[in-house]
């Protein structure tokens, strides 16, 4: 009996040190040595790359730089708001996302620019830090009137920051904007 009780508090110790401490710290070197930007957040200097962005000035469209998806909890307020993610959960027959959306359209063509309709519905995390490639390209007539830039400058900054499909063939072509913003904040120095 007192042989079997040793045995069974040995082995939970042994257990204990394994699952709870010997494989936790195995992953979290394994993230750190391959994985290191991912594994601390994707942080830059202005946010993580991994979630969309504010680059409102309390209007739901800056002029002066890339705009992202709407956040899913107000599509007036460009990604970033902090508190809840996830979906809408607004139907396609939904008269409150058909405002919503008819007025963020409205606001888009206020600024010059004829959104897509990913500019003006949100993904379903309601934080996504991607745009397409013609989401920022519809993007430049804004920025080039606000900044006074060339469009062929920013068109040449857009084809920079375009990520390809995952190995090739998996998804679509991205541009994260928060990288996106930040080559353009340097490009304006």
């Amino acid at each position: 009996m007192r042989t079997a009780f040793f045995r069974s508090v040995t082995l939970t110790i042994i257990m204990l040190v394994m699952v709870g401490v010997v494989y936790p710290l195995a992953g979290w070197a394994v993230s750190e040595v391959a994985f290191h930007h991912q594994a601390d957040g994707s942080l830059t200097a202005n946010g993580s790359t991994l979630i969309g962005q504010p680059w409102n000035n309390g209007t739901s469209i800056n002029p002066m730089w890339f705009n992202g998806r709407p956040d899913a909890d107000d599509p007036l307020v460009v990604n970033g708001v902090a508190g809840e993610s996830g979906a809408a959960n607004l139907g396609p027959r939904s008269k409150v996302l058909a405002q919503k959306v008819s007025a963020l359209v409205a606001e888009w063509r206020a600024v010059g620019v004829t959104p897509t309709p990913d500019l003006v519905t949100s993904s379903g995390s309601g934080l996504d830090p991607d745009i397409s490639p013609l989401d920022a390209e519809v993007q430049i007539p804004m920025i080039s009137h606000s900044r006074g830039l060339s469009p062929a400058v920013l068109r040449h900054l857009i084809k920079e920051q375009t990520h390809g499909a995952q190995l090739g063939f998996l998804g679509s072509p991205y541009v994260n904007v928060l990288a996106l913003n930040e080559a353009l904040a340097a490009l304006a120095k």
